[in-house]
């Protein structure tokens, strides 16, 4: 169950008080000031005076100044009106429009020459990006933010993007990385004075604190949080946080105090718009199935779900999802739990994935230039073993020049000794290395110390899984059932490798493999088909033997489809070769709609292989001509 309220780092603003409003509208309305004056007052009218607590007012007035700036030539004041009206849209709930505005902004600008507008109006478009679930276009567009604001020196800009960026990491559950990012953000606040950020900051390392277990640090984020966000007027996160106090407190045992507090937090953000309560009232409900009342928390949950389908973030919903399936397995109804279990993973799944993840490593390492990240890798290990031992070497010849010829020709042997064991060593680093990655893949990890994605336009991915496996787990012991696993999987192996099919990895008793990769070729389709039907094949015979022993057997499904994916290396530690896209979903899914003992191969796989036949052992295409590796059909 999540247990925090995140904070993005929005353009955020106090409420200001009516004399305010009147006096920058006393400005703007006199003729007799400057054009530069005038459009500042109009434009911090909008933002201090209706931006966030009159958000359909702020928008009429953005517009008005979008004109007016417009005929007076001004693309900067034109971004700031875009700029407005897209947050206006987000604070709506409408992040497709939220977007169009901000990339508007983005162009008045760039036009006008203002880095610092162009940072700016990047992380609220990250923001809506995030929002609306898609991670890897948010922390693109945070990197981006976060290197125009290094080149300027802008620490508030810096402080920023590194908190938004640490909130990707939060929702990709990497504590650790979150809380670096959140930890450079609360100094470059600091640094910049800048008391919204640094409440900001203090607010979400207060979350990650938690989630690492240091109580006592947690709470002195929070109460500095709630100060600064207090100190500056900032009504919706002061709200938010008293919410977030408020989980604190519950998962502490303190009910009545977790109840008075959300009351508390409600009561501030209620003036703002219901949209605004969305959140507390998710965690309402998860605070009554916490104290063990389900059926107040179906009554609140229920209350808010169709608001929270059309206009929650991926986040609550998928939090409001988990409680109610929760509560109604509870309460016995399990059809009920088995449905929003059901939307959970599916909105779980649109959150963290791993194309997200692999997105958002190959951003950052893009943009941060870290070849060290590879430090513990093998190429890594054996390269720092070869240097050490060259020192050893030189320090050993040194020795022996100083000591005679006697002890350079005893030292040169040793020399020899120490190199070969180097060679030796460096091999077997290499082969291990080969083990895990492809060998172009790892010939470019080694030579650059990083390896990128690269998209291939057609691969054939092929899955299989066993038919019993879950029945077999509860017969076998754990050393049998291991043993049985892997000698399918080693026999797969070599199979693959015959046909030079790349294998990219086993989950469980499933196995995944594919042709076409990572160098592309034209008969990927006919060498994973003929793989698969050898695995079949040797499925069946080990059931064969399996029946005659008496003994449980596996059953096999394979699914093959082709299409287009992209791959790369994911991780730093215990690294891998990974692909991702439709194309093997797709695939995934022609196994699990498969029929045991049989290769299921989806309708663009066959378009590529429907005019071959098998002639004599031999594989023939339809005009007579040999196509070897090539399958019949059907399968």
């Amino acid at each position: 169950m999540r247990n925090t309220l995140l904070l993005p780092m929005l353009f955020v603003c106090s409420l200001a008080s009516a004399g305010k409003v009147d006096s920058l509208r006393a400005v703007y309305m006199d003729t007799h000031r400057t054009d530069s004056i005038r459009f500042d007052a109009f434009r911090n009218l909008i933002w201090k005076g209706y931006l966030f607590s009159d958000p359909d007012s702020a928008r009429l007035l953005a517009d008005s100044l979008y004109r007016t700036a417009g005929r007076a030539g001004r693309p900067l004041e034109q971004g700031d009106a875009c700029s407005m009206r897209g947050i206006t849209y987000m604070i709506s709930g409408d992040l497709k429009a939220a977007v169009v505005e901000l990339q508007r902004a983005e162009e008045r600008f760039t036009e006008a020459g203002s880095a610092k507008g162009v940072a700016a109006v990047q992380v609220n478009m990250g923001n809506a990006y995030w929002k609306m679930g898609n991670l890897s276009k948010a922390v693109e567009l945070y990197t981006k933010s976060l290197q125009h604001a290094e080149k300027r020196g802008d620490k508030k800009g810096i402080a920023s993007a590194e908190l938004n960026v640490g909130l990707i990491y939060s929702d990709l559950q990497d504590t650790l990385r979150a809380q670096q990012h959140w930890q450079r953000s609360l100094a470059s606040a600091e640094a910049a004075n800048d008391m919204t950020g640094i409440a900001s900051a203090s607010y979400n390392l207060s979350n990650s604190a938690m989630n690492l277990g240091d109580t006592v640090a947690s709470l002195d984020y929070l109460q500095r949080a709630i100060h600064a966000f207090k100190e500056v007027g900032n009504t919706m996160y002061y709200g938010s946080a008293l919410g977030n106090l408020a989980q604190k407190e519950s998962k502490a045992g303190h009910h009545a105090e977790a109840h008075r507090l959300l009351d508390s937090s409600m009561a501030v953000l209620e003036p703002l718009g219901e949209e605004f309560l969305i959140r507390a009232k998710v965690v309402r409900a998860q605070f009554f199935l916490v104290e063990g009342h389900p059926e107040q928390a179906i009554l609140t949950g229920e209350a808010i779900r169709a608001m929270v389908d059309t206009a929650a973030t991926l986040i609550d919903a998928k939090d409001l999802y988990s409680v109610l399936a929760g509560a109604y397995h509870k309460t016995g109804d399990q059809g009920r739990a088995y449905d929003r279990l059901e939307h959970f993973y599916s909105l779980r799944d649109s959150l963290v994935n791993d194309e997200n993840k692999s997105e958002m490593l190959r951003q950052e390492y893009r943009y941060a230039g870290e070849k060290r990240a590879l430090s513990d890798s093998l190429t890594y290990a054996s390269d720092k073993a070869v240097q050490t031992k060259e020192i050893q070497k030189q320090k050993l010849v040194r020795n022996g020049f100083m000591g005679g010829f006697g002890l350079v020709a005893l030292f040169a042997a040793i020399f020899f000794v120490q190199r070969n064991r180097i060679s030796k060593a460096r091999k077997r680093s290499d082969e291990l290395l080969l083990n895990i990655l492809p060998a172009e893949v790892a010939e470019e990890l080694k030579a650059k110390g990083a390896a990128e994605a690269v998209h291939i336009d057609q691969v054939t991915v092929l899955f299989t899984d066993f038919k019993g496996f879950t029945a077999m787990s509860e017969v076998l012991s754990p050393r049998d059932l291991v043993r049985d696993l892997n000698e399918c999987f080693s026999a797969f192996d070599h199979i693959t490798g015959k046909y030079g099919i790349e294998k990219i990895k086993t989950i469980g008793d499933a196995y995944m493999a594919a042709g076409g990769l990572p160098t592309p070729n034209t008969t990927h389709a006919t060498d994973v088909i003929k793989a698969a039907l050898e695995m079949r094949d040797f499925i069946a015979e080990g059931k064969a033997h399996k029946i005659a022993a008496g003994l449980p057997y596996f059953e096999i499904r394979i699914g093959i489809h082709t299409g287009p994916v992209v791959a790369g290396i994911v991780g730093v530690k215990k690294f891998q070769y990974d692909i991702w896209g439709d194309t093997v979903n797709t695939a995934s899914r022609m196994e699990s709609s498969g029929e045991v003992g049989q290769v299921n191969i989806s309708e663009a796989t066959y378009a590529l292989v429907k005019d071959v036949k098998e002639v004599n052992g031999e594989w023939k295409l339809a005009n007579g001509e040999r196509a070897p590796g090539t399958p019949h059909s059907p399968f």
